[in-house]
């Protein structure tokens, strides 16, 4: 099951929560019981690359250069090819 991001339009606070895709943006109880209004944040995901850059993920290592090791190293660089 997928985990959404949800953010309170008052006060900006972000909840988490595991819920089936077909429940995504259906609307969620305050957790603390404030009566906030939650709706759902479209998140993006980053993973460290080469050389500790901060990448977005499907980009891979090399930043979308164009390709490259999983390792991190530009084309062949791992000797694993």
């Amino acid at each position: 099951m997928p985990i959404y991001e949800y953010q309170c339009e008052a006060d900006g606070t972000v909840i988490e929560l595991m819920r089936p895709m077909s429940d995504a943006d259906k609307p969620v109880s305050d957790p603390a019981g404030k009566g906030r209004r939650f709706t759902r944040k479209f998140s993006t995901f980053a993973a460290k690359g080469a050389e500790g850059r901060t990448v977005p993920l499907g980009m891979g290592a090399g930043g979308g250069s164009g390709g490259g090791c999983a390792c991190g190293k530009p084309h062949g660089g791992c000797g694993s090819h």
